[in-house]
């Protein structure tokens, strides 16, 4: 949220206080400050361009169309200017850019003035119309002053700009109450008051002027849904004339990143970002009837918004209709046909306290996110309402010449203060920090809350409608301890900590490991959505449409399903880095599965890993090469290896939707995960055009076997390990895994060791064959094995290699 430091020190009577000052003492309370910038409504703020006078203006001896003038600018003696404008006259006040001057045409790259030769004539500034300045993107001649202007003055003093500092807030969800300037400037007077044992106050702009006119227009309200609109209030102006706000108005909605419009949208917005409370202005005209009733949306109702498009309502929106037909989608977004425009003289302005679920829902199930919306969502002050009408209402007046035509409406009655106890020594036992009653009254005071009773350290608080959130003693601890500065908090000289035994390993903890194990071999954590297009999951062929889980008010159509894999987030974030010349990438992600099984919603934790790009960069002592599926295969070996597992895995080929080359990984019957090279269709869909390789593995299943498997401690060995090689020619669709698992089964007692070390298809072999080059390590922990004891144990592992996959020893 942005807050214009101009604006804010409006509202508090605080002149020694820099804005970065101000910055760290919101972020003490809570209202984390990310930034303070400098915001220029004129980029610039026009350096370097001065009022001038026009002494004398004749035509150029060498094109019709220029002027040569001399200009007084405040300085030595008369700049010589020439000046294409057909506008410029002797005797005239003008903006002058002198020599040296950058200026920053709207829509333009900036330029600077410099001492120039324009058909001969040698000119020293430019005579500025409003575009060349930024101020417009009026061209059709140069800026004529007030003959009154002193010569010499500043353009930003002259035309009253004001730069201003910006705060960047971080606003958390419970602080609705901070969604305006005034609720920050409360948090900052609250704060600087205790701090400083001041006596600041909020300047809540008066509404003492605000009174009806004689001409009586009322627009009837009628409210159907009283909770979903608990309070709602309304007032008709008329005798209105649309046109821009004026410059103040404008600069103070800029800086916080809004653009003006017209002065009535300009006015509520201004309320809205000054109080937090969103106002709706209809076009009194358009309203048939000339009423307003709050009600649900009927079935098959369908409203035209601002933004043209034709939205079919569903019947738990809130809507504000007029006798005929929706007018605006309560607390989201206004009508079409409602709207305020150029030729509207007369207005019906809306106040409302709505209810925050329903507005939420609505704005969901329409993918709208609107200002209003957004505090209306949270929760707006019901018992500001009436005054952000009169606020409003004072500001059209002076802004637009409205005149007030009709009584207030005000229907509902205002949310009752909620009563919560207190015990002071809970300040000091949650809070760590010691605060005198005296100040704690201050600070709960400050925040406008009530003490109704004080009895032997224990109060009874009344607190606020607007503070939806604070319910509970602890909460209103927090508020004292935020406003007292969480910066203020004294950190323990010594921090006292009992010993504790190992704890039993949790699934939280085993992930961790997975999650360090994975880091420390050359992996990066990634988080992505767990939200995912649905009809694109379904084309790439991740899950069939029944099995997923769809979102019934989805924020977007691209994020409508949950993800039923993590692949897809993973290729995301892959293009994202590729995009940025970053091709060479170890990700990995923990994270949920969700599905649609026999009715019911299932769920699944999984690690999984995305390797693609060069498996190592070049170097003098070797070249680079690319990835390889082998390559993740033994990322998970090691991680097997490393929970103890590596003894039982198994691996086998298996067809997979989204993987080429899948190899499904198992430990003795449990599966446990699967690998393989991403489908390019797959992996192009995401935008990324190189080969990529991906491996899944399912949590629970893994922290099961790891839980369940016991440590033992085994001697290092004290007699030799003896190696044999075998050179075999096999089919090609043996794979190593087969190879090992024979070996294995073959040779029980004496084999440690199976590893594949040379690989070769070509020509030379006949058709459809392949050769492997295995080496065998065996070893008796108990003695020294006999050539004859080796040659066993060989001869019963190669004949079993001859007899189940058909291999054949080569010389």
């Amino acid at each position: 949220m942005r807050i214009s430091w101009n604006w804010l020190r409006s509202l508090i009577d605080i002149d020694n206080l820099s804005p970065e000052e101000a910055a760290d003492i919101l972020t003490g309370t809570g209202l984390e400050v990310e930034g303070v910038e400098k915001f220029e409504p004129v980029p610039g703020m026009l350096a370097g361009v001065v009022v001038g006078e026009v002494l004398t203006c004749g035509k150029h001896p060498g094109a019709d169309r220029l002027s040569v003038c001399t200009v007084d600018i405040g300085q030595d003696g008369p700049a010589q200017i020439v000046c294409g404008a057909p506008n410029v006259a002797a005797g005239q006040k003008v903006l002058v850019a002198t020599i040296g001057t950058e200026l920053h045409a709207p829509g333009g790259e900036a330029f600077t003035i410099k001492k120039s030769k324009i058909r001969g004539v040698e000119s020293h500034g430019m005579i500025c119309a409003e575009d060349e300045l930024g101020l417009s993107g009026d061209h059709a001649g140069i800026m004529v002053l007030d003959p009154a202007a002193q010569v010499g003055t500043p353009a930003a003093r002259q035309l009253g700009l004001n730069d201003d500092h910006v705060l960047g807030i971080g606003l958390t969800p419970n602080r609705s109450d901070a969604m305006g300037h005034w609720g920050v400037a409360r948090d900052l007077v609250a704060a600087y008051n205790h701090r400083k044992g001041a006596a600041a106050k909020v300047l809540l702009p008066s509404v003492e002027a605000y009174g009806q006119g004689e001409e009586g227009r009322t627009v009837a309200v009628e409210v159907q849904d009283a909770q979903a609109a608990p309070r709602y209030a309304g007032i008709t102006l008329t005798h209105l004339a649309i046109g821009p706000s004026p410059a103040w108005m404008q600069e103070r909605l800029m800086a916080i990143g809004l653009k003006p419009i017209n002065n009535v949208v300009d006015v509520t917005n201004y309320v809205q970002h000054e109080l937090g409370q969103p106002l709706h202005a209809f076009d009194a005209d358009k309203l048939a009837g000339g009423k307003i009733i709050v009600r649900k949306a009927r079935a098959g109702e369908h409203l035209v918004t601002l933004d043209g498009k034709d939205r079919a309502l569903h019947t738990d929106d809130l809507l504000i209709a007029d006798a005929e037909k929706g007018a605006c989608l309560a607390g989201v977004y206004g009508g079409a046909h409602s709207g305020v425009t150029e030729a509207t003289t007369a207005i019906f302005l809306e106040s409302a306290c709505f209810d925050a679920t329903t507005i939420r829902r609505t704005a969901r199930r329409h993918g709208l996110n609107t200002d209003a919306s957004f505090r209306f969502e949270r929760g707006v002050d019901p018992e500001i309402t009436v005054y952000a009408l009169k606020r409003a209402a004072l500001l059209l007046q002076e802004v637009a010449g409205a005149k007030v035509s009709s009584a207030i409406t005000d229907i509902g009655t205002p949310r009752p203060w909620a009563e919560v106890d207190l015990r002071l020594a809970r300040i000091e036992q949650l809070g760590g920090v010691s605060i005198a009653p005296e100040q704690v009254a201050g600070i709960l005071e400050a925040l406008d809350c009530k003490i109704t009773s004080r009895t032997d350290g224990a109060w009874r608080v009344q607190v606020p409608p607007y503070r939806t959130d604070v319910t509970r003693e602890a909460d209103l601890v927090e508020e004292v301890i935020r406003i007292h500065g969480y910066d203020q908090v004294p950190v323990p000289a010594r921090l006292m900590m009992p010993a504790l035994p190992h704890p039993e390993m949790t699934p939280e903890g085993f992930r961790l490991q997975v999650a360090r194990h994975l880091a420390a071999n050359g992996f990066r954590e990634v988080m992505t959505p767990s939200l995912v297009n649905g009809a694109r999951a379904v084309k790439l062929g991740a899950a069939n449409d029944d099995a997923l889980i769809h979102l019934k008010n989805p924020l977007s159509a691209e994020l409508d399903v949950l993800r039923p894999t993590l692949l897809f987030g993973l290729l995301q974030a892959a293009a994202h880095n590729i995009a940025r010349q970053q091709p060479d990438l170890r990700l990995f992600e923990q994270g949920r599965t969700y599905a649609m099984a026999d009715g019911a919603h299932t769920e699944a934790e999984h690690t999984t890993l995305l390797v693609t790009g060069r498996r190592w960069l070049e170097t003098w002592r070797s070249s680079d090469r690319p990835t390889e599926q082998a390559d993740v295969k033994e990322v998970l070996e090691g991680l097997l290896q490393r929970m103890g597992l590596s003894d039982g895995a198994s691996y086998k080929t298996v067809p997979h939707p989204l993987l080429a080359n899948a190899v499904q990984v198992s430990y003795g019957k449990h599966l446990l995960g699967v690998v393989g090279q991403v489908l390019p269709t797959v992996a192009k869909a995401m935008e990324v055009d190189q080969y990529v390789f991906y491996a899944e593995v399912q949590d629970e299943v893994l922290y099961k076997l790891v839980h369940g498997h016991r440590t033992v401690y085994r001697e290092v060995p004290r007699f030799p390990v003896v190696r044999r090689d075998l050179s075999l020619l096999l089919d090609r669709a043996v794979t190593y895994a087969d190879l090992e698992r024979i070996a294995r089964q073959a040779e029980r007692k004496l084999l440690r060791e199976v590893g594949l070390f040379d690989v070769y298809e070509g020509d030379k072999l006949p058709a459809g064959k392949k050769s492997y080059a295995l080496r065998f390590i065996l070893q008796d922990p108990q003695k020294t094995l006999t050539d004859e004891q080796v040659d066993k144990a060989m001869g019963r592992i190669r004949q079993a290699l001859e007899k189940e996959a058909g291999a054949e020893l080569r010389g």
